[in-house]
């Protein structure tokens, strides 16, 4: 899977990492919901850690389709909240 995360490059990752991102991606979901601003800054740098540690970062000049788009480290609540499908930031 390619996932993007906003200005900073793309990583390809393998798909067995899902759940470990989708346990961050649930405490982030509830952080948002609760408005708990520091929890949503410290599960959000902990979720985009783990793509960039557990993936491997494609070349600048690659252009590949993203299957997953993640908000930039400085993305405020209320811009995650706009990317935010029912399951989260992550499917599944």
């Amino acid at each position: 899977m390619i996932v993007r995360i906003m200005g900073e490059g793309q990583v390809r990752l393998d798909d067995g990492h899902l759940a470990e991102l989708n346990k961050l991606d649930d405490e982030l979901l509830a952080e948002l919901e609760g408005g708990d601003a520091d929890g949503f800054r410290r599960t959000l740098g902990a979720l985009l850690g783990a793509v960039r540690r557990l993936g491997t970062p494609l070349p600048d000049d690659s252009l590949e389709p993203s299957e997953l788009i993640l908000p930039s480290p400085d993305a405020t609540l209320e811009e995650v909240r706009e990317m935010l499908s029912d399951d989260g930031l992550i499917p599944g």
